[in-house]
């Protein structure tokens, strides 16, 4: 057989697309055996295919954060269990440490072998088995995963220990059998335990559903055109992205920006851009160390974060993969609150600070004001229930354009749950949700508004919320005026107000309705100078 050295272009948009397409079937048969609201209905959750080094090559156009932190978990498999992997297993990992965002997102991967478990290719106990020649993953916001509040986003921990069970390379599924005693003993056995495994149990199943609708749509593939052919268009469609990016970059200039965030965190980023080969270098130097609260971002979702935004400034349509990383030098000190290390607290970090860290990208870069710059997080539960929900907000400006409102923006690509099913599925009232008129910046081009929610309880819980830009506003760009902070405040039966910080935990009795108003984003140039 002869090696494909150079790609065809008719066959490299088809394989790419194709690529993608497989990525977009194991997301369909996800939502549609799921049973949590988060996944079947807030679509919180991702697929990918990756080559057999774990190297992204295409996914379905899910939530940033986790398609660009995904391959190091994959990565983090093979280095750690290379040698046991075999036909019919699957695994579960969310160790932020080891490619994880934070422990309620969990990751179940399954490696590719060209032969079926069912033709036993390992027939003796010490023989060497066939190395994998794909991996398939999906990641999913599991609606409780244990942690010291109900919804597993606790607004105040301190340690990873506090946010919930730790999945790290955990065999779930042995040679195509499911390991319930021990995923369910797993679940039990913590300081925090999960509170509703039942919903966990039924959700990895479906994410091993997903997964095997992956791994034969690559079999039927490698069928159908041969080995050979499907992992070498793997390795020109990531070098066809790596160029788009190198492309994108050419056009760059240096730049770069302080970050200020709610809780006197400091988020520093240069960006140097080397025309000779066209490439970056984004250098985290002088960002604030480890906290101690959870706004720290594990280091494959700070990746991600910067993978994000250099995607974004490529016209072409390319899929998000390895090779856009590589015309990037990524330099992140380790003990900062961008590269953490055990056991610091993270569940804000992959929600909030991914956040921050792209409008940091785009202010040094020039290109686009900020964002809301957060995700609004907010759980409420008790043993019975447990929900979560990210909220929408305004969009920043760019150069030619305005900011757009009520939209989901940056790392997180999720839906709100439909009222219907909100209120069929938990014992709260969904009171008003509507646009938070003149929150965005002005500008020549203005920033889009924000939303204002309000949920009224009927039932005694545990609510929080997890948020940023509720005391500094969303910057503006080039004369661009600032969006509006958001706030959090609680409006009591009786008629009282409270008002919240940027997190907090309150216990709401029945009656009482829960209010968020979320930020604007900010203006792009002079608003003296808006067009007429």
């Amino acid at each position: 057989m002869y090696a494909i050295s150079q790609p065809d272009p008719v066959r490299l948009e088809i394989f790419k697309n194709l690529y993608q397409f497989i990525a977009e079937q194991m997301g369909i048969v996800l939502q549609n055996t799921a049973t949590s609201v988060n996944i079947k209905e807030r679509l919180d959750f991702s697929c990918a295919i990756f080559d057999s080094s774990g190297l992204l090559v295409a996914n379905a156009p899910h939530i940033p954060v986790h398609l660009g932190s995904m391959s190091e978990s994959v990565r983090s498999l093979i280095n750690d269990k290379s040698d046991t992997i075999k036909p019919g297993n699957v695994y579960l990992s969310n160790n932020p440490y080891n490619g994880g965002t934070h422990l309620p997102d969990v990751t179940a991967i399954t490696p590719v072998f060209l032969e079926s478990g069912v033709n036993n290719p390992c027939p003796m106990p010490n023989a060497q088995c066939p190395m994998p020649i794909f991996f398939v993953a999906s990641r999913g916001h599991q609606a409780d995963i244990g942690g010291i509040t109900p919804g597993s986003m606790p607004p105040h921990s301190t340690t990873i220990e506090e946010e919930g069970i730790l999945f790290d390379n955990f065999l779930l599924v042995e040679e195509g059998n499911f390991r319930e005693t021990a995923v369910r003993e797993h679940l039990a056995n913590h300081t925090y335990p999960a509170r509703n495994p039942d919903q966990n149990l039924a959700d990895f199943k479906a994410q091993i559903a997903a997964n095997e609708r992956g791994v034969q749509e690559l079999r039927k593939m490698v069928l159908q055109y041969g080995l050979d052919t499907v992992q070498a268009y793997m390795k020109f469609v990531q070098a066809n992205a790596e160029e788009a990016v190198r492309r994108a970059i050419a056009v760059l200039k240096d730049g770069s920006f302080i970050y200020k965030m709610d809780n006197g965190a400091q988020i520093q980023v240069k960006v140097t851009i080397h025309p000779e080969n066209r490439s970056a270098t984004i250098d985290f130097t002088g960002t604030y160390r480890q906290l101690n609260s959870n706004f720290n971002a594990p280091k494959a979702v700070t990746q991600a974060a910067v993978l994000y935004v250099f995607r974004t400034l490529v016209d072409d349509n390319i899929p998000l993969n390895a090779g856009c990383l590589n015309p990037l030098e990524i330099i992140i000190p380790v003990g900062c609150m961008l590269n953490p290390t055990y056991p610091a607290a993270v569940v804000a970090g992959n929600v909030e600070t991914s956040q921050t860290i792209v409008d940091a990208l785009y202010g040094a870069l020039g290109v686009m004001a900020a964002s809301q710059g957060t995700m609004n997080n907010f759980t409420f539960g008790n043993e019975r229930y447990q929900y979560y929900e990210t909220i929408c907000g305004g969009s920043g400006a760019g150069i030619n354009f305005d900011g757009t409102d009520a939209v989901h923006s940056h790392m997180t690509n999720s839906r709100l749950t439909d009222p219907e099913v909100l209120e069929t599925r938990y014992p709260v009232l969904l009171e008003s949700f509507s646009i938070r008129d003149d929150s965005g910046g002005k500008g020549e081009y203005s920033g889009g508004n924000g939303v204002v929610r309000r949920i009224r309880f009927l039932e005694p819980m545990t609510a929080n919320i997890l948020s940023g830009h509720r005391l500094v506003s969303p910057f503006g760009l080039n004369g661009g005026e600032a969006g509006k902070v958001g706030r959090n405040w609680i409006r009591r039966q009786n008629g009282s107000e409270e008002s919240l910080d940027s997190s907090g935990t309150v216990e709401v009795n029945v009656g009482d309705v829960f209010v968020i108003e979320t930020p604007g984003g900010g203006g792009f140039g002079h608003a003296e100078a808006q067009r007429r």
